[in-house]
This record gives C-alpha cells, sequence and structure tokens, in this order.
C-alpha cells in the first residue's frame, strides 16, 4: 500500500486544519498555527505546540496564523504548514497523493489558485477543491444527490457558510466572514468597554466555550476571568456571567442570522418547503456555542439542530467524497480550476 499513492481530504480552516485519509479517517487535528524564529526564517513548531506559543513568544520568534477569514493570507507559511502536515500522516510512496481542500463557497478565483498552488508545492500531485457547505452537508450524513432542499449552516474559525443543496450542488449560498474568530474579538472588546480589563484571544476563547452563549441559558452561570485592568495597569481577577456573553455577542450573531434569511428569500419556493421540511443543520466548532440552534428557530421558525460531531463533518464530508474524485461533476467541484502537474 505505502508504494501507491493516497488520496487526503483536507479541511484546511482558519481555526484547525483536519486530514482525513482514505480508509483510515481523520488522521490529524490540529490548529493552524506555525511559530517561526524571525532572524532565521526557521520554521519551530506547527499546530498544537505552535498555538501554545500565541501571544507568549520572545522577540525573536513569531506565533501566528497563516489562515485568516477562510482565506490564505501568508502563502508561504500555509505552504509550509500543510509540508509538515503531510509528512506527519503520510509514509514514503512513489506517488505523490491526490488532495481534495475544502474552501469557503465565496472564495474568489485568485484565493482558489492560491490554495490549489499551495496543495502542489506541499507535495500533492494533483489538487481538487470542494465547497465547505457541500462537505459539511455529507459530513452531517445528508444525502445531498436528491432533488431535495437541505440547508447547512457551517461556522467554522473564519467564515459562515450558509448554502442550500439540491441534486448534488449549491442552489444559494452566502459566505461571510464572522464566524469563531469574530465571537472571540467580541468578547475581548466587551469586557475592555465594560469592564475596563484586557484579556487575550485564548482567555475570550475559553469564555465562549464555557459561559458563551446567544440565547437565554436555563440558569445562569459564571466564570472567573484573568486579565490586565486597563487603569492601574496590574492584573484582576473578576467574573462574568452568561447573560453578559449574549450582550457580547449580539452583533456577529445577528450578522448569522441575517445572512440565513437573505439565502432564504433568495432559494427558490419548492426549496423553501424542503428546508422547512428537513430542518436545518448547523456545522463546525461556532455552532457549538450555546442556544445558537435555539436563536436560528426562533428567528426562521424552521427546525433547526446541531449535527454530531460538528466540528469533524466537513472533515469526514470532504473524506467521503474522495470515492467520487475520479467522476467529480460541476457543483461539487469546478473541474475547470483542477491544476494537474504537467
Amino acid at each position: 500500500m505505502s508504494f501507491f499513492s493516497k488520496d487526503i481530504a483536507i479541511d484546511l480552516g482558519t481555526a484547525s486544519v483536519l486530514v482525513y485519509i482514505r480508509n483510515k479517517g481523520v488522521v490529524l487535528q490540529e490548529p493552524s498555527v506555525v511559530a517561526m524564529d524571525k532572524n532565521t526564517g526557521k520554521l519551530l513548531k506547527v499546530g498544537c505546540e505552535a498555538q501554545a506559543m500565541l501571544g507568549k513568544t520572545p522577540g525573536n520568534i513569531v506565533a501566528m496564523r497563516p489562515l485568516r477569514e477562510g482565506v490564505i493570507s501568508d502563502y508561504d507559511m500555509t505552504e509550509r504548514m500543510l509540508k509538515e502536515f503531510l509528512r506527519k500522516v503520510t509514509t514514503f510512496s512513489l506517488f505523490k497523493p491526490r488532495l481534495l481542500i475544502c474552501v469557503p463557497s465565496g472564495i474568489t478565483e485568485v484565493e482558489e489558485r492560491a490554495v490549489v498552488d499551495a496543495g502542489i508545492q506541499a507535495g500533492a500531485r494533483r489538487a481538487y477543491l470542494i465547497e465547505e457547505p457541500v462537505a459539511a452537508a455529507i459530513g452531517a450524513g445528508i444525502d445531498i444527490t436528491k432533488p431535495d432542499g437541505h440547508m447547512v449552516v457551517d461556522i467554522g474559525g473564519g467564515t459562515a457558510d450558509i448554502a442550500v443543496i439540491s441534486l448534488g450542488g449549491v442552489v444559494q449560498s452566502a459566505s461571510i466572514k464572522v464566524a469563531g474568530d469574530k465571537f472571540d474579538e467580541a468578547v475581548v472588546k466587551y469586557v475592555r468597554n465594560k469592564h475596563k480589563v484586557l484579556i487575550g484571544e485564548r482567555t475570550a476563547e475559553e469564555m465562549k466555550m464555557t459561559i458563551g452563549c446567544v440565547f437565554p441559558r436555563p440558569e445562569e452561570i459564571t466564570m472567573e476571568v484573568k486579565g490586565r485592568c486597563l487603569t492601574t495597569g496590574l492584573p484582576r481577577v473578576f467574573s462574568v456571567s452568561s447573560s453578559e456573553m449574549i450582550e457580547a455577542f449580539e452583533e456577529p450573531s445577528t450578522r448569522i442570522l441575517e445572512a440565513v434569511h437573505a439565502v432564504l428569500e433568495r432559494t427558490p419556493p419548492e426549496l423553501v418547503a424542503d428546508v422547512s421540511t428537513n430542518g436545518i443543520v448547523m456545522t463546525g466548532g461556532g455552532s457549538l456555542v450555546w442556544g445558537f440552534d435555539k436563536l436560528i428557530e426562533s428567528h426562521t421558525g424552521i427546525e433547526t439542530h446541531v449535527a454530531d460531531d460538528a466540528i469533524s463533518c466537513v472533515a469526514f464530508g470532504t473524506g467521503k467524497s474522495l470515492e467520487n474524485l475520479d467522476s467529480m461533476t460541476e457543483g461539487t467541484l469546478n473541474l475547470a480550476r483542477i491544476q494537474q502537474m504537467n
């Protein structure tokens, strides 16, 4: 087996990268973070080890996320990160693997080209692309080949992709750059304005996961937070409640609701009828913020639920799509943009 090429699926996310190998499932899940030495340009750490360095590095070491808002912001670093992850999961092979990479549905041609090139440079024989909502739907167990409308709301780290899917393709979609990262930023901003305390991104993320909610919880919960007081410049410990988090998250959650509404407005009536029967499926790490399904359901009147294993849905869906690599059709992938090595 090791001498034949493997097909590999990658969910190249803003917050994390998941790698799926055919017949093996998800073999790697690491944060999309790289740490490098600024003076020598040497790559020091990738993934979990690099993430631990975020916001804590000395002057010569920089820990960064090479993807922002669902697209590549640092091409060189993305390529090196991909190479490193592929090295971790592949054994020696005479043939280079084929890669199927997942991208947001609102991506431009230039951005697509950058992803394909990064995949090829990282050691792939060919790189194919699949849209995030399509992969998320497949991963959530929806049969997308039927003439039946399904709505998927995929909230990742950098982008939220909302799409109505039927007959294996996207009928209507919206991709907005409001997702997990924007929720973290909203927490930082809220704490700074209300409590006059500065907290880091990692603390904000911990708050989002522990007490964060976008819909009133049955019981209020609180969490002790450490930060730097803006007036004295000294460390300060204070507590934040879950109802304050609803306030903090108001803007980003409203923008996602508006995008869901806009997609429904543009969808043909027959498919809207299907969606109201089938319900809305939520995937991605951002959908795990408490009460998101309840919030969408209360605004649209359509039953909404979060998929099982929401974080890995896109990776599973991309992985399942590897079986169709040879016969992929327009819609799940733009065949005109496949790059083949000469």
